[in-house]
């Protein structure tokens, strides 16, 4: 039977990949990988966690910052550093990302690895990883979380209003509609037939989800699986959760998503 038909028996996960990557984000990224290591050492007693820090043409002292946060919360050789140099989709460096932690798992099943993808200014609770494994034990091939804003109140209220509102237009009681990089879940070879995160500059997520969609893979999208991101109208990534909530301020909002409809950023679907 296919994945579509519900009969699919998922195999114990036994390695979790993790891809954080970071531009200029010395001032988040310590708290980034502290939680990291908590929600890791919730399940170290069932699973091998690697995770990848792909510092994408960093000018500030993001490098430094990691090496610190990985000496003072890490086991050795659990985090591996990547530099790029060179102008990359954010699609290829969360893939990037994910092969070098994979590589480095060293797993020949690739149905019992599961790959995290997150960001710099994101921090997950402590039972992160345990709850994506759940949904993993339970049979789902992806699991697309949700992301809370970090100090929604330092946002203009008007802004925090239509957010609030985009937010909850795509909730219902046990699922929503929504995409977050910074939370999201696959098991690794449905990742690696789909392809692996489409080379875009924005929206990722989406691309990843859909081509998951077409090929019959079973997508969980849980609303209690939360993580927290910041609520800078700044960021890093073009097309992101920073430009989405930036342009929710502007004086002549552009037109609103038709029915069905969402805009095209890392953060909603």
């Amino acid at each position: 039977m296919s994945p579509a038909d519900g009969a699919r028996t998922p195999r114990d996960i036994v390695a979790v990949a993790v891809v954080v990557p970071a531009h200029d984000e010395e001032a988040l990224i310590g708290p980034c990988l502290a939680a990291l290591a908590t929600a890791a050492r919730a399940v170290s007693s069932q699973v091998a966690v690697a995770v990848s820090v792909v510092l994408d043409r960093c000018t500030d002292g993001t490098a430094a910052v990691v090496r610190d946060a990985v000496r003072r919360w890490w086991p050795r050789s659990a985090v591996a550093t990547l530099g790029n140099a060179v102008p990359r989709t954010i699609g290829e460096l969360r893939t990037l990302g994910l092969d070098d932690a994979l590589r480095r798992l060293g797993l020949a099943d690739l149905g019992r690895a599961w790959l995290l993808s997150t960001d710099a200014d994101t921090r997950v609770p402590p039972d992160w990883m345990r709850r994506h494994l759940r949904h993993a034990a339970a049979g789902a091939d992806a699991v697309a979380g949700m992301a809370d804003l970090d100090s929604p109140h330092r946002l203009p209220p008007d802004v925090l209003c239509r957010y609030t509102a985009l937010v909850d237009a795509g909730m219902a009681a046990d699922a929503h509609t929504h995409v977050y990089a910074a939370n999201l879940g696959v098991r690794a070879d449905a990742f690696l037939e789909a392809g692996g995160f489409p080379a875009v500059a924005a929206g990722e997520e989406h691309a990843l989800l859909a081509r998951l969609r077409a090929a019959g893979r079973h997508i969980v999208t849980p609303v209690d699986l939360r993580v927290r991101t910041s609520a800078r109208t700044r960021g890093r990534a073009v097309g992101g959760l920073a430009d989405l909530l930036g342009s929710l301020g502007a004086p002549t909002p552009a037109p609103g998503p038709g029915p069905g409809e969402w805009p095209r950023t890392g953060a909603l679907r």
